[in-house]
This record gives C-alpha cells, sequence and structure tokens, in this order.
C-alpha cells in the first residue's frame, strides 16, 4: 500500500518535458556600417543563439557572426515600426523586420527562446528536481530572517527605547524603595512590641508559665523560647540600608544612562552629516560613471542608424556639420591618390553632327525638353548683379559663384549659380564633356556608380546615378533626363550657344529604394563661345577662344539635411567641382582641333 502511494506521488512531481523553441530564420536587414547602411542577411534563431548569413544558400560556409541570448536586451525602436535592436554588452545588432507584423514575431521567437534557455527557467527547475526549489526557498527564508535581525532600527528609535526603559525603571525603584520603607516600618514595630513584653514579664515569678513562654536553665538563669529580636530586623538584613544602596546604585547607573543618551544623541549629529557627505560623493561618482558609460556607448556606437540623417538623429546641427566636413575631407584624400594612381584612356570624343543637337526631338518627353530648354536660355542668363535675393559666396578669379535661400515644404532647396570663364575651349566641347556619359567617371567624383537607364534619341538620355554617401547624411540617388542642345542664333552677333540640361523624371525601371533618399535636380550648364580676330592672316587658334559658362543648379536634397550643411556644400564643393571640370576638358583638348 505504502510502495503504491509513493508511487502515486512521484507520478504528480513530474510534469512532461515542455516543447523546446524550434528553429526560425527568415530575411532580416541588418546595418553594418555608415557607407553600406542596411544590407538583408539571412538570420537564423536557434539553441538560443541568433546568427546571421549574407544569404540563405551561404549558409553552409558558416555564419558570419553570432549572439547568446542569455543576457539580451531587445529594444523596439521608438520610431521605427521595423525596427528593433538586440543588445549584448557592448555588441550592438541594428535590424530592421519587412513589417511590424514580422519584427513582432521576430522579438516574441526570441523572448522565447531567451526564457527557456536560462538555468532559472520553469523548465531547467522541473529539469533539476524539486530538491533545488525546496533548498532555494530555504535559503532566501534564512537571509530573508538573519538580514532582518542584523538590520537593526535607526538610532533615534532605540534612544527613544532607552529613554522609555529609563522612564520605566524609575518607577520601579519609587516601588522598590516604598517596599523597602514599609518592611523597615514593621521591623522597628515588632522590635518595639518584643521590648514591650519583656517589661511586663519582669513583674511575675520565673517559674509561671501561662503560655508556655520561658523556662528556667540549670543555672536558675530565665531563657525566652523565641529569640531576640536583632536591630538588622529579619534574616538580619538591614533593609533600610540596602534600600539605600539600591537607590545610589540605580541612581549612578540612571545618570550613566543619561550620560551616554546625551552623547549618542551628539554623535548621531556629526555621523549624519558624514553620512550625507558620503551620499553626496557617491552620488557624484555614479554620475560620473553614467556619464562615462554613455560617452563609451556613444564613441562605440558612433556611426550607428542612430546618428545618420533622420528625424530622429542623436546628433544635433553641429555636429552634424562637423562630420559632414571630416568626411568630405577624407574622400578628397582618397580621390587624391586614386587621382596620382590613375592613368586617363584617351578617348576619341564621339562627336555627333551638329545638326542633330539644333533640332527638337520627337520622343515622348521632347515637349518637356524644349520647355527647360526655354525656361533656362530665359532665366539662368540673367544678370545677377542687381538682384538682392542672390548672395554671393564664392569669388576666385573670373569664377563667382551665388546662392540664394528657398524653402519647399520646409526643406531648404538654396538654389546655386555659377559664372565661369575658361581660355582654349569653345562652348560644344565643355557641353559634350558635361554630357557625355563615357567619360562621366573621369572628372566626377561625387557618383559611386550610374547607369543610362533608356536612350531617348542621339541628344537625350534618362540617367540613373548614386552619389557616394557624405556620412551622417544619407546616401542620394537622382533619376534625371540629360539633353544636349545647340541654340540656333537669333542673329549674326550672338555668340555660339549650348546647353546641356538635367532635369528629373519618373521611370519604371528605377523606381525609388530604401537604401537611397531620392533627390529631385533641375540643373542647366550654358557656355557661349567669344572668339577674339586673330592677327593678320593667322588661323583662329585656342588662344583666340575663350568659353564663358553659367552654371544653375536648383536641388531639392529631400530628408533632413540642416541647411547648414547645404551651404557648405554650395561654398567648398561647386567651386572644386567647376575647376576640376574645365581642367578636365582643357588637358582633353589640349593640342586637338577645335571643335565649334
Amino acid at each position: 500500500m505504502s510502495e503504491k502511494s509513493s508511487s502515486s506521488g512521484s507520478d504528480e512531481d513530474v510534469e512532461p518535458e515542455s516543447v523546446q523553441p524550434v528553429e526560425f530564420g527568415g530575411v532580416l536587414s541588418k546595418w553594418t556600417n555608415y557607407i553600406h547602411g542596411w544590407q538583408d542577411r539571412w538570420v537564423v534563431l536557434k539553441n538560443n543563439t541568433l546568427s546571421y548569413y549574407k544569404s540563405e544558400d551561404e549558409r553552409e560556409y558558416g555564419c558570419r557572426g553570432s549572439l547568446c541570448l542569455s543576457k539580451a536586451v531587445i529594444t523596439p525602436h521608438e520610431f521605427d515600426e521595423c525596427r528593433f535592436d538586440i543588445s549584448v554588452n557592448d555588441s550592438v545588432w541594428y535590424l530592421r523586420a519587412e513589417d511590424p507584423e514580422h519584427r513582432l514575431q521576430w522579438i516574441e521567437s526570441i523572448e522565447l527562446h531567451k526564457a527557456e534557455s536560462g538555468y532559472g527557467s520553469e523548465t531547467s527547475l522541473r529539469r533539476h528536481g524539486s530538491m533545488l526549489s525546496l533548498t532555494s526557498a530555504a535559503s532566501a527564508l534564512s537571509a530573508t530572517s538573519t538580514s532582518s535581525f542584523k538590520k537593526g532600527h535607526r538610532l533615534c528609535e532605540k534612544l527613544a527605547e532607552m529613554e522609555t526603559f529609563r522612564d520605566i525603571l524609575c518607577r520601579q525603584v519609587d516601588t522598590l524603595q516604598k517596599y523597602f520603607d514599609s518592611c523597615a516600618d514593621a521591623v522597628s514595630k515588632d522590635e518595639f512590641q518584643r521590648d514591650k513584653v519583656e517589661d511586663d514579664e519582669d513583674e511575675f515569678p520565673t517559674n509561671t508559665r501561662p503560655d508556655g513562654e520561658c523556662n528556667h536553665n540549670n543555672n536558675g538563669s530565665k531563657e525566652k523560647l523565641f529569640p531576640p529580636s536583632s536591630p538588622k530586623g529579619i534574616n538580619g538584613i538591614d533593609f533600610k540600608g540596602e534600600a539605600i544602596t539600591f537607590k545610589a546604585t540605580t541612581a549612578g547607573i540612571l545618570s550613566t544612562l543619561s550620560h551616554c543618551i546625551e552623547l549618542m544623541v551628539k554623535r548621531e549629529d556629526s555621523w549624519q552629516k558624514r553620512l550625507d557627505k558620503e551620499l553626496e560623493k557617491r552620488r557624484r561618482v555614479e554620475d560620473a560613471y553614467k556619464c562615462a558609460v554613455n560617452e563609451l556607448k556613444k564613441k562605440s556606437h558612433y556611426g550607428g542608424p542612430d546618428y545618420e540623417e533622420g528625424p530622429n538623429s542623436l546628433i544635433n546641427e553641429e555636429e552634424f556639420f562637423d562630420a559632414v566636413e571630416a568626411e568630405l575631407d577624407r574622400q578628397d584624400k582618397i580621390e587624391e591618390q586614386s587621382q596620382s594612381e590613375k592613368v586617363r584612356i584617351s578617348r576619341p570624343p564621339s562627336v555627333t553632327p551638329g545638326d542633330v543637337y539644333s533640332t527638337i526631338g520627337t520622343h515622348r518627353l521632347a515637349n518637356k525638353v524644349e520647355e527647360m530648354v526655354q525656361m533656362h536660355m530665359t532665366y539662368s542668363l540673367q544678370d545677377v548683379g542687381g538682384d538682392a535675393n542672390w548672395q554671393l559666396v564664392i569669388e576666385e578669379g573670373e569664377m563667382k559663384v551665388y546662392r540664394r535661400e528657398v524653402e519647399e515644404n520646409g526643406i531648404v532647396l538654396d538654389p546655386l549659380k555659377a559664372t565661369h570663364s575658361v581660355k582654349g575651349v569653345t562652348g560644344h566641347e565643355v557641353c559634350h564633356y558635361f554630357w557625355d556619359t563615357d567619360v562621366r567617371m573621369d572628372w566626377e567624383t561625387t557618383i559611386e556608380n550610374f547607369n543610362v537607364v533608356e536612350t531617348l534619341s542621339d541628344n537625350a538620355t534618362i540617367v540613373y546615378q548614386t552619389h557616394k554617401r557624405v556620412w551622417p547624411a544619407s546616401q542620394r540617388d537622382v533619376l534625371y533626363l540629360s539633353a544636349m542642345r545647340k541654340i540656333l542664333a537669333m542673329n549674326e552677333n550672338d555668340p555660339d550657344t549650348w546647353l546641356v540640361c538635367n532635369f528629373s523624371v519618373d521611370h519604371n525601371d528605377a523606381p525609388p529604394t530604401n537604401r537611397c533618399v531620392r533627390a529631385k535636380i533641375n540643373v542647366a550648364m550654358i557656355c557661349q563661345t567669344l572668339v577674339s580676330p586673330p592677327e593678320g592672316d593667322k588661323e583662329i587658334s585656342r588662344d583666340n577662344i575663350l568659353c564663358k559658362i553659367t552654371y544653375v543648379a536648383n536641388v531639392n536634397p529631400g530628408g533632413w539635411a540642416p541647411a547648414s550643411v547645404l551651404r557648405a556644400v554650395a561654398k567648398r564643393e561647386y567651386p572644386k567641382f567647376l575647376k576640376r571640370f574645365t581642367s578636365y576638358v582643357q588637358e582633353k583638348t589640349a593640342g586637338k582641333s577645335i571643335l565649334f
């Protein structure tokens, strides 16, 4: 019977093994670095470990990184509904799901693996037996009880208790003193009565024993049956003397106790002051430690997605400006090194007959191109000297750069206009090298890559290009139609004029992506060739040619770029661009026949 009971009890203690979390995998966008930004990665959740691979097909080559989830902290992003961060000590993974539902699914799966992995989880407690729980509970109870005894009360409460006990002791001493006084009075009365009885017996014969109280001894003397009373009282105790001694002793104790209480009260003030000082020191140390940890985390994760351009960026406008300046300097150094190592390949310019550029095209966007050409010829060539809206920001020799601030839907557009004069080249040559995509990467240093999406005609193409990222600003891309036109002269005195206009369009083959912010542009380069007559019968040489360049750029950067950064780019990058490009054209045309 007992075996059955024991067996039954054990069956109740044993619980079925819990279901372990299954392997979970899928595609997540992972922040790599500020150059490449977000990249799709195959992420696998298995055995309390989160691992990622470049793709699902490359799992057999091993993971590129992993995190143990035992001490991981999962933080859903406050603003981005698809993003969540996983941090273990100083290591942080920034991840983005396809949509909020997938993010929730990932977070719940990770939390499930994390909950089932620890030694203190419900499953592990069942696996290690119930004695562990009982022992832990007993230890906790013991520790709690011991700590409660050790903790004690505050000093002021103890002082109040001591004062209370002193009052009680005083009352008890008074009560005992009354009792001792009563005892002393009773002894005195008893002695008085005994003395009176002895005086009365002297008047009666000695042989009379009415009560048997006296007797005669052998020598004839009289002996009393009860012992004579001692002056010290009952049992030989001097109650009055003892009472006086007790009172003196207790008075001394109470006096000493009062003195101790007074000293403790005085010391409590000094102790409290010392405690306040120590607490203040500890608070300052803790604050300094927190600041140091925050600075360390900021430095270790500087360059993460929280510090890039955006409405909730952790970097302020001044730091943003400094970071852009530093990144531009870094790119300039890289470009200088690459230019010194690069050997330019001489390509003969593929020049299309001039009449092709002078006619209006027949493609589907021809009317839009003609509209842009007429607008730039009307407004871009106007003199800005008397216009108060244009501000001169750079003047270097023949080059002048103007800007004016325009805001559209809360975004600063910062239109720019630059004028420059270059000797030895024609307007046709300058516009050709500016428009020709075959030589674009020879002089353009801000482009990461580009491709021709569609060729509309011999002088019009649709181009998609991505620009190098300048961290912490987001990477930009543009999709634009680029058209080159020769402007027909209205009279014989008009200079030979060429124009390249680039303006944003939409195309199904190049939709916007999450990787880049799509910028909108409306750019024009207008080049006029001025020829000075040669001396005598000499032929026209490049020494007689001057190209007057007017460059106009209206750029809507999109995103959240601060206006100060746009002004910095205008003042720094546009002059460098014009110098670099015109120097390139002069180099390419030197020693070659003039192309009008």
